[in-house]
């Protein structure tokens, strides 16, 4: 086994940890919450932070990289996500509203410090020329990494039934703990730290196609998460009669899908992607959401109409995903990766935001159909921004 793949293997298992006890802290949220009686949409505001502090993490955090090495920065989003889960292990009158808000803002932090890292990891352990390589490599972690949070929404529920919030939360640090003990002694040292010591004006990208990548990045994730987060979920319980449970499960099912279609890109998109791979991806993503609204105009059957779209939105979106987390990474500069990965993980993050803010809104005053409109018209958005990019990524 080659230093490299050792090294693979050693940010992957951090970050496959590090996932499962995100997507299992996001279930137990959701679930004890709504047994104190909060709306869905009460539920969602409790995760703005979470999303907020991501923007300003992947901003700060590509230049923390570049600076300390990427060793630090994954070990130390492991940290804060103890410490988060900790906060979370206190007597149950402590669990107000802004205590929650402030473990998931770290938690956040925590997350976007760890992906970045990983993200930012791999493209300094794959030689410049091997393309293809890289692509099924950042597929891979991409891939898992979404199908582990699935399980991780799986695993939040049994924690919950088998130990009860605080029990919970308990486990899961002290697991994590033991991740992070590990990884303190395995992970090399200075990995992805800059030569050239980076300015803190630095962390916004003078590259045009990160510029560009990010731009699209933003509106694509934004086009998911404003029909996703808030408008979903509450569609599924309160139209189609579905208990928490049930709402709960099936979104967990959905997820382990896209992560697994996100492993197998590479196969879908052919091994190398290119500038009018993204266009032809995002456009016909773009025609899925426009779709499930036009059926629910027309007074189609509902659940055929939005089990369907689901579905094919999710492999979509996993193609679509996977090719810009490659993108990103080959465009990336070899010298200060992190720098660069962390502008488009901002832009990522900024766009969870939007669309989680918008979901809530646009679901409350305009139903379901106008989210899925505005969708179409972000994933559009994103399909004219690629065309904006390289040809390809540089060799």
């Amino acid at each position: 086994m080659t230093a490299a793949i050792r090294q693979y293997l050693v940010i992957t298992g951090n970050y496959w940890a590090f996932t499962l006890t995100d997507g299992a802290l996001r279930m137990l949220v959701v679930l004890h919450f709504h047994q104190l009686g909060y709306s869905p949409l009460e539920i969602a505001l409790l995760f703005v932070f979470y999303e907020f502090f991501g923007v300003v993490t992947n901003l700060v955090g590509g230049y923390l990289g570049a600076r300390m090495g990427l060793n630090r920065t994954m070990n130390l989003g492991l940290f804060l996500q103890i410490v988060a889960l900790a906060m979370l292990a206190v007597p149950a009158a402590m669990l107000t509203v802004p205590w929650v808000m402030a473990a998931q803002a770290l938690s956040g932090i925590a997350k976007d410090l760890n992906k970045m890292s990983a993200k930012s990891g791999i493209k300094l352990l794959v030689p410049d020329t091997q393309h293809g390589t890289l692509y099924k490599w950042v597929a891979l972690l991409t891939g898992s990494k979404n199908t582990l949070k699935g399980v991780g929404f799986f695993l939040g529920g049994v924690l919950l039934m088998a130990a009860g919030f605080t029990g919970a939360v308990m486990i899961m640090a002290l697991a994590l703990g033991l991740v992070w003990l590990a990884s303190l002694f395995l992970l090399k040292q200075e990995l992805g730290k800059s030569k050239a010591k980076p300015k803190f004006t630095d962390i916004l990208s003078k590259s045009r196609a990160i510029n560009v990548l990010s731009a699209a990045r933003m509106v694509l994730f934004g086009a998911r998460d404003v029909w996703f987060v808030v408008a979903l979920p509450v569609y599924l319980h309160t139209v189609f009669g579905w208990d928490f449970w049930k709402v709960g499960g099936f979104l967990a099912c959905w997820v382990i899908g896209y992560g697994f279609i996100q492993t197998i890109a590479p196969r879908i998109t052919g091994s190398r992607g290119s500038r009018q791979t993204a266009v032809f991806w995002a456009a016909v993503l773009a025609l899925v959401p426009a779709a499930i609204a036009i059926g629910l105009m027309a007074g189609w059957s509902p659940q055929w109409v939005v089990m369907g779209g689901l579905l094919m939105f999710g492999v979509l979106f996993a193609v679509n995903s996977s090719l810009h987390s490659y993108l990103i990474v080959s465009y990336a500069r070899g010298d200060g990766v992190s720098l660069d990965v962390g502008f488009y993980y901002m832009s990522n993050a900024a766009g969870r935001l939007m669309g989680t803010l918008l979901s809530g809104w646009v679901y409350q005053v305009y139903g379901l159909e106008a989210c899925l409109w505005m969708s179409a018209g972000l994933v559009a958005m994103a399909a004219l921004l690629s065309l904006g990019l390289p040809e390809r990524p540089p060799a």
